[in-house]
């Protein structure tokens, strides 16, 4: 492939990436949502994040699975708990990360 080639590949890239983000931003930027759109909004983040967690939870081997051995699956509810509790994403991080460890430690 030549430079220009690359270069305008670049630039389409660009282009279809930020058009999509900056049309609803430019669109909506002097208006005023409803509650109800805003407390919708509020959601997607969570559904989005949901949406990536469940299936590396429950199929980390490409299939389901609920057993004992989905060490992932176990090490997802205290992390869950203290998430919830302490809302610190540290503390997730270090609980998952340590119930990951023990889990291979113990189990594997």
């Amino acid at each position: 492939m030549d430079q220009q080639t690359i270069f305008l590949t670049i630039l389409g890239m660009m282009a279809v990436t930020y058009i999509p983000r900056a049309l609803p931003v430019l669109a909506l930027a002097r208006r005023t949502l409803p509650e109800p759109v805003i407390r919708w909004l509020g959601f997607i983040p969570v559904a989005v994040l949901a949406a990536m967690l469940v299936p590396a939870l429950v199929a980390p081997e490409k299939f389901l699975d609920f057993s004992f051995r989905n060490i992932f699956l176990w090490a997802a509810i205290p992390t869950f708990l203290v998430c919830w509790k302490t809302k610190s994403f540290v503390g997730a991080v270090v609980t998952g990360m340590g119930c990951v460890a023990l889990g291979r430690l113990f189990f594997t």
